[in-house]
């Protein structure tokens, strides 16, 4: 018999569920399920949104309701060596908006944002105070933009005018505007900054890092609208100030070169003209000027090339003013002294070539300190075929030539000079004179400081410190000073230079100071045609001297571009001895005789330099006269003012 299998009774107190509790309890359990799994996703993305991803939905969120405006430094000033500003910085408006405040937006949960103005609307109100066409405002407000400039720059009272208006979407900043309170004063050099401030031109090039400072920051919130939120959060993170610049220019001396550059293009007829005027013994610039010149605070329709400081970056050959370095160098090898006597005739002919004095005159002895009074080309070169090549060629580049100066301004040219290895026949008695060769006026007067500082170059400077937040000055580091000639040789050099400005053959008569012995040299150089081939009908005429001759205290250094009359003894030098005065009286360099009433000497050679500049004028055109009508006595007789067929060849190798 098949027995029934047996069924487990339930424990005893254990209830009993029917079929339809069981369905109600797996619900619950599923319900519980779903329950714990929903919190488990929640809390997950709790963790990735309060955690794992908070720092980048932070930023998110700060974007959108955040706007940071960059607020500019104010840029140092830059002074001259007394203290007089040459450029600053002075608070002015700047009007900008945010053109979502003139369009409708929808915030994140899908509520509609109405536009806070109509951007026609605005525009109207500030287009008679901007000046600006409404059209133009009125485009600029609908961009699809979330911040743009609608005016820059503009006077302080303009943007308060805007701010008292309360327009939506505008706001006003208050930013740093350049201002150069003396207009065209040094403009070449000093330079200029771009809107933003930003150094592009000269030594605001140059020294824009120390000059701009740090920009700070201004945080501020907003509404979805674009519409700033008064009680929202503001931080502001200061900007920090440039550091100011004192040079060594001096602005009275500056103003003198500039306007006796401006004149000379006017009275000579030229096409541009440059000074440059160094202090002996400091290697410091006192005026660098070159004309046309430009004013930094109008840059408008003037020719871009007036911003050019002519003096560093034109080149051109220096002509007669080379010999002196010529003669320097002989002396200092013990070729000749300044009482050697030379057997010097009109002419000479080397490799093929002839070369000629100026002036006709028959064989005469002359002494080498003669030779130099005379500007004779032939003594020279005479001189110049005893040093030789090699060693002529070491004691230009230790003047100076062929390379930069130690400023470091912007465009500076190095001259050209060829290694004495490539020279050909008559590359020697060329260079010699002042051809063959091309230097910067800035070059030219460096070399002639090394002669006036007994025998030492020391480089050119153009600023001589900073000024921090204290106030006080931090001087740069004193240029060290490298020996090229003795003291002796620079000495009898300077007596040279002397009797070409007060012998009674000299070519430099017109560069006499009252009350100052002056020690200079003309020259007069044809200038190399365009395209680098032979020479044009055009000259360049020069002086650069030092005063007072027997312990110089100023280097002054002219060039005039394509004058009328040529010759540097009839235009440069006039020029050189009006400059020369005022940086006499600039640096209280008391005149001869002045005794112990250093004021009163002073003040009487100042006046007498104004009252002798028309018998000057006089002088020269008279001068040009004789000269053009072949009368009696050239001025500037013993010049190269021809460099001749030789010299030609000599700028354009076979």
């Amino acid at each position: 018999m098949r027995r029934r299998p047996s069924v487990p009774r339930p424990a005893r107190g254990t209830p009993v569920l029917r079929t339809g509790e069981q369905v109600a309890v797996r619900r619950i359990r599923w319900t519980l399920a779903i329950f714990a799994v929903l919190v488990l996703a929640t809390t997950a993305k709790l963790v990735e949104i309060q955690v794992l991803d908070a720092a980048d939905l932070a930023a998110v969120s700060e974007r959108q309701r955040a706007r940071t405006i960059e607020l500019p430094a104010t840029r140092g000033r830059i002074y001259d060596r007394d203290g007089d500003v040459l450029a600053t910085s002075v608070q002015a408006a700047t009007v900008y908006a945010d053109p979502r405040a003139f369009r409708a937006t929808e915030t994140p949960d899908g509520l509609e944002v109405p536009a806070a103005a109509v951007a026609a609307d605005v525009a109207a109100a500030l287009a008679p105070i901007l000046p600006q066409d409404a059209a133009t405002l009125t485009e600029r407000l609908e961009q699809d933009r979330h911040f743009v400039y609608l005016a820059r720059q503009v006077p302080h009272e303009v943007g308060e005018e805007v701010r008292a208006l309360g327009l939506p979407g505008i706001g006003v900043l208050v930013e740093p505007q350049r201002l150069y309170p003396a207009g065209p004063l040094a403009g070449q050099v000093v330079g200029f900054t771009d809107i933003d401030a930003e150094g592009l031109q000269g030594l605001e090039s140059v020294y824009d890092t120390v000059l701009s400072g740090t920009p700070g920051t201004l945080l501020l919130e907003r509404a979805p609208g674009g519409l700033d939120i008064a009680s929202g959060v503001r931080e502001l993170s200061p900007p920090e100030p440039g550091t100011d610049v004192v040079l060594s220019l001096d602005r009275d001396v500056q103003y003198v070169a500039e306007l006796a550059a401006a004149d000379a293009l006017e009275r000579f007829d030229a096409v541009g003209a440059s000074i440059v005027v160094t202090e002996v013994g400091t290697g410091d610039i006192l005026a660098m000027a070159s004309s046309p010149g430009f004013d930094p605070n109008d840059r408008g329709d003037e020719d871009p090339s007036d911003r050019r400081n002519r003096a560093v970056t034109d080149v051109f050959e220096p002509g007669s003013t080379q010999k002196a370095l010529t003669i320097a160098a002989a002396i200092e090898e013990g070729v000749v002294s300044p009482s050697t006597t030379r057997s010097v005739a009109d002419s000479i002919r080397i490799s093929g070539s002839t070369f000629t004095d100026s002036a006709s005159h028959p064989t005469a002895q002359w002494t080498v300190t003669e030779i130099m009074e005379r500007s004779s080309n032939v003594g020279t070169i005479e001189i110049a075929q005893e040093l030789g090549p090699e060693r002529l060629d070491a004691y230009l580049r230790s003047f100076g030539y062929g390379r930069p100066t130690a400023l470091g301004f912007p465009g500076e040219s190095g001259g050209l000079l060829r290694h004495h290895e490539d020279w050909w026949g008559t590359s020697l008695p060329t260079i010699a004179i002042g051809h063959g060769v091309a230097v910067s006026l800035l070059q030219l007067a460096q070399s002639y400081s090394t002669i006036a500082n007994d025998g030492v170059a020391l480089p050119p400077r153009l600023v001589r410190g900073t000024v921090g937040e204290d106030g006080r000055l931090t001087p740069v580091p004193s240029p060290a000073g490298e020996r090229v000639i003795s003291t002796t040789t620079a000495a009898a050099v300077r007596a040279m230079l002397e009797e070409a400005v007060h012998g009674e053959r000299g070519t430099g008569g017109l560069a006499q100071v009252d009350s100052y012995r002056v020690a200079g040299k003309t020259g007069t150089a044809r200038k190399p045609a365009e395209g680098g081939r032979g020479y044009s009908n055009d000259y360049i005429a020069t002086f650069v001297g030092m005063a007072p001759a027997d312990d110089p205290r100023v280097v002054v250094a002219v060039m005039i571009d394509e004058p009328r009359p040529i010759f540097g003894g009839l235009t440069a030098a006039p020029v050189f001895s009006e400059v020369m005065q005022a940086a006499l009286v600039a640096l209280r360099v008391p005149p001869e005789g002045a005794g112990d009433d250093l004021d009163s000497a002073l003040q009487l050679a100042a006046e007498h330099a104004a009252r002798i500049a028309s018998a000057e004028v006089a002088a020269a055109d008279a001068a040009a006269r004789a000269v053009i009508e072949g009368g009696p006595g050239l001025v500037d007789g013993g010049e190269d003012s021809d460099p001749s067929e030789q010299a030609a060849g000599d700028a354009d190798p076979p």
